[in-house]
């Protein structure tokens, strides 16, 4: 195996970041802790653990799931809960997968000459824990956990540090681990968080397209998969609004929307800032990085019928912290976007709640490693 080259202590800092192509939310994330370590002069390597993985079980492990939270909400509910979900008794460990990408994984830390390997997919967790228990990773392994609902395959004691969103999920980890715990907030772009210029061009369209309709966004998120969108649209167009379905990558959930007159849906949008900052609302499905990044452009959220498992854990973990409303039907929904009315106590509340989620900048916590 070739020997390390760790830089110099005044050298440039060599960071690997592990993700995974599940949606688009983790590869977000890391690609903007990419971006702000190269901003700060370090080197930069994204990774995802998925292609580490041998004889194309990575990419069955992403088509499986893809298929099953689009199409078989049922199945993945149930892997969920025997994988996944925390409780009494043994559950199946994500180890023995995650260790068939473990010589693939130190060779790549030892060519790079990386002084940290970040994780920000519950595998990759997995993966570094395991090898750091063992002696197998040489350099510290931190965990960006970027979900609202902490889910065993996050955990894994051989860890070094883990970064969490929410106190309440630093609370969570460390009741099962004995390692050191930071509540950073999400990662977000920082336009996200400025005045967005594309904004205006954004209201145009929508007022064009439905004037005097508040526009209200529906996330489908990077894969398309939602419950039902088409008839959440027809309510939301009932009630006054103008329902702005983002289908993602789903050409097929595109086409269909398209034909549904009273709303606006829409592939991938490269301006989500200027998009959400047109917004009155978003109702959202999964607790995902685009309801993050609602909370960060101060725009309220809903949660409606939440995708299975990680989905309707987090949906219920967010309002729980009075981060979003859950509303359980039709009527509760509109009643929860009327109460969301410009310049009520309801928004203004909701919007302080998600611009004070954002603590400080996770790189941060990552330096002393």
């Amino acid at each position: 195996m070739p020997t390390t080259d760790h830089h110099a202590p005044d050298g440039p800092r060599r960071t690997l970041i592990l993700s995974a192509s599940m949606g688009a939310g983790h590869d977000t994330v890391a690609a903007e802790l990419a971006r702000r370590a190269t901003a700060r002069g370090h080197e930069v390597h994204v990774a995802d653990v998925l292609r580490l993985l041998p004889y194309g079980l990575g990419a069955g492990l992403r088509r499986g799931y893809q298929a099953s939270v689009r199409h078989l909400p049922w199945l993945y509910a149930g892997v969920y809960g025997a994988f996944l979900r925390g409780g009494p008794g043994r559950r199946p460990s994500g180890v023995p997968l995650a260790r068939l990408a473990g010589d693939r994984l130190t060779e790549l830390v030892d060519r790079l000459g990386a002084d940290v390997v970040v994780s920000v997919f519950h595998l990759a967790a997995q993966l570094t824990g395991h090898l750091r228990a063992r002696g197998g990773l040489r350099v510290p392994s931190a965990v960006f956990l970027l979900d609202f609902a902490v889910h065993r395959q996050w955990l894994h004691p051989g860890n070094d540090r883990y970064l969490c969103l929410t106190d309440a999920a630093a609370a969570e980890v460390r009741r099962h681990l004995a390692v050191p715990v930071v509540t950073t907030g999400p990662v977000v772009a920082p336009a996200f968080r400025a005045p967005a210029p594309g904004a205006a061009r954004w209201r145009e369209r929508f007022a064009r397209r439905a004037p005097g309709r508040p526009p209200v966004l529906l996330s489908a998120g990077a894969w398309g998969a939602a419950s039902r969108p088409a008839a959440t649209a027809r309510l939301l167009a009932a009630g006054g609004y103008l329902p702005v379905v983002l289908c993602g990558r789903d050409q097929r959930l595109l086409a269909r929307l398209s034909r549904e007159p009273a709303g606006l849906a829409l592939g991938w949008v490269d301006d989500m800032p200027g998009l959400l900052a047109a917004c009155h609302a978003m109702v959202d499905n999964a607790a995902g990085q685009t309801a993050v990044q609602a909370l960060a452009a101060g725009l309220p959220v809903i949660g409606y019928r939440p995708l299975p498992g990680h989905g309707a854990e987090g949906v219920r973990r967010m309002a729980e912290l009075g981060l979003s409303e859950p509303a359980s039907n039709g009527p509760a929904l509109l009643a929860a976007l009327t109460r969301l009315r410009e310049d009520s106590p309801d928004r203004t509340t909701r919007v302080a709640r998600g611009h004070a989620l954002f603590r400080r900048d996770a790189l941060d916590c990552l330096t002393d490693l």
